[in-house]
Formats: structure tokens, sequence, C-alpha cells
């Protein structure tokens, strides 16, 4: 959040149902899907710019899933993205397959949730333009290095913008 705020642009962050503050429960990542288009559509009402959706963990993975083919939304960033199924979730990206969206993966080399080689593996399956970034020692919170991640998300974004018709943008986390 911090990295994207740092170019002026505005930044929604929000728990999902039932995490935090949140009223309500988990609702497997279906209503969560829900959440995040709720989330567009209160960006859309209130700045109608584009948006980069970033999504973290679980929220990267089903974030994906909701912004990938909304028009709104110009870029994509996942940090952590869960390679390999965790508690009682089993991840499908396929539709990343076909999505022609800048992409931006960022994983800690120590990440459990996105061993060495699972994750490369996974986004080697994806449409291009995509980055994969390893930020080594790193775990799946970054712990110790939101340095390195923060300085990440701030280059690839600056190359996006470089390169992009769409300006400003509005970040969604």
């Amino acid at each position: 959040m911090k990295a994207l705020n740092s170019f002026g642009f505005p930044v929604l962050r929000f728990n999902f149902r039932g995490t935090g503050l949140s009223e309500g429960e988990h609702a497997a990542g279906v209503g969560e899907v829900e959440g995040v288009r709720s989330a567009l559509d209160w960006l859309e009402r209130e700045y109608a710019l584009p948006i980069v959706f970033a999504g973290f963990s679980f929220g990267a993975a089903v974030g994906l899933r909701a912004a990938y083919a909304d028009d709104r939304v110009c870029a994509l960033i996942a940090l952590g993205l869960p390679a390999v199924p965790a508690e009682d979730r089993v991840y499908d990206f396929e539709f990343l397959r076909a999505s022609h969206k800048p992409k931006l993966f960022v994983s800690g080399s120590r990440d459990q949730f996105a061993p060495t080689g699972k994750l490369e593996a996974l986004v080697s399956t994806f449409a291009e333009p995509k980055k994969l970034v390893r930020i080594e020692a790193g775990d799946h919170f970054f712990e110790g290095r939101l340095k390195e991640m923060r300085v990440t998300v701030e280059d690839w974004l600056k190359q996006l913008l470089l390169t992009s018709k769409h300006e400003p943008l509005t970040i969604n986390l």
C-alpha cells in the first residue's frame, strides 16, 4: 500500500469479511470475489480512473479472479501468491493464461506457500506481459524484506507508467 500510495494515487485497503474488525464470515473465496468487485465499483464511483489491482496472499488469489477480466483494471500485482494448497484452499489460476494485462508477481524465496520451482512453473503458464520477482531470504510475509518488496513494486510501476497510455492510476489493495 505504501509503495503504491507513494505515487500519489488513491489507495483502497480493506479486510475480507470475518477478518480483523470486518463483519460477516469467511465465504471460501466465492463471497470474497464479490467483495473485490464491490470495491472496484466503489473506486469507479469515487474516482472514475483506471485501476491497478494489488493483493496479498489469499487477497491476491481471489482479487486476481475478480480483476483480470474487469475493463476498469489496467494492471495486476500479486504479492505472496499461493502456488500450493493452503489449509482447505485449492487455488486455480487458469484464467491468467489468457489475461494480457501487465502482471507483477512478488514472492519471498522462502515463502512456504510458493516453494522454489512451484511458483515459477505456475507463472510460466500465464500470458505475457508478466514479471516474477523473488525477494531473497523473504518469507511469505516479507518479514525483514519489506523495503525490497516495496522497491520492486515501485520500479515495476514506474516502468508501467512510462509505457502506459493510462494516467493517472487508481490503486486497489
